[in-house]
């Protein structure tokens, strides 16, 4: 990594995620929450990508053909999805031992999907250009929001889309995300988020639009305790999408 490429990823978060990436496809494991959070994330997206394509999203190759950047795609547990689908997935991650896991776990499934070991500034300088760039739960780990989401724009081609997924910056968020997650419930390691590090929705749609893209609403995800599953709802309080298309 060039010394302008470091100031764009936090070193510290890179080293935790390395640490962890052996765990990465143990669904009892410390990345039990995406796995969890995983099945809401692919169903809303492919509805979203399919709109913005006119394509059906009932179909099993709803996205056949269609490039897909996913940025701090860690062990791969969205890639994955996506290629089933029939997308033409790369993922991107800084944390070599993540890249390494992901690598081989499609192998083993029998996936093809390009892995990629660096940063989403890799490829644009590479002038590379996807139809869809995703970066799902990624913001609230880089240190330059408004310079991530402009390489975000680099790497999404005219008419094409973006999506993300992050959490909001509200005292909810921090007796929740961080107290109750991390430290009562134990459901991620302590120290995974940093509360002054997560993302408004307006922080976030503003952002995007500097970047040149027209984001949608922000969509919110809550946990339902008594069926043990994530669903969508309008409440972006703590975990939140925002989608949003780049114009032709």
């Amino acid at each position: 990594m060039t010394t302008s490429a470091n100031a764009r990823v936090d070193k510290d978060e890179v080293a935790r995620f390395d640490r962890l990436a052996r765990d990465w496809w143990d669904e009892r494991g410390p990345m039990k929450p995406l796995h969890k959070i995983n099945p809401v994330r692919v169903a809303f997206l492919k509805d979203r990508i399919c709109a913005h394509f006119g394509r059906d999203a009932r179909a099993i190759d709803a996205l056949s053909d269609l490039t897909i950047l996913d940025i701090g795609c860690g062990g791969g547990i969205l890639s994955e999805p996506l290629a089933r689908m029939g997308a033409r997935v790369t993922g991107v991650d800084p944390a070599g031992e993540n890249i390494a896991v992901a690598r081989a776990h499609a192998e083993d499934q029998g996936l093809s999907v390009t892995y990629h070991h660096g940063l989403a500034e890799d490829l644009a300088a590479e002038k590379q250009q996807f139809d869809v760039v995703l970066a799902m739960e990624v913001v609230e780990h880089v240190p330059d929001v408004p310079a991530f989401l402009r390489t975000a724009a680099a790497l999404t081609r005219p008419g094409g889309f973006f999506g993300g997924s992050t959490l909001n910056r509200t005292l909810r968020s921090f007796a929740l995300a961080i107290v109750g997650a991390e430290y009562v419930l134990r459901w991620l390691p302590v120290g995974t988020h940093r509360w002054e590090k997560f993302v408004t929705p307006d922080e976030f749609s503003d952002a995007l639009s500097g970047a040149g893209f027209r984001p949608d609403a922000a969509e919110g995800m809550v946990f339902d305790p008594l069926r043990d599953r994530w669903r969508l709802s309008r409440d972006t309080g703590v975990n939140y999408f925002l989608t949003a298309g780049k114009p032709d």
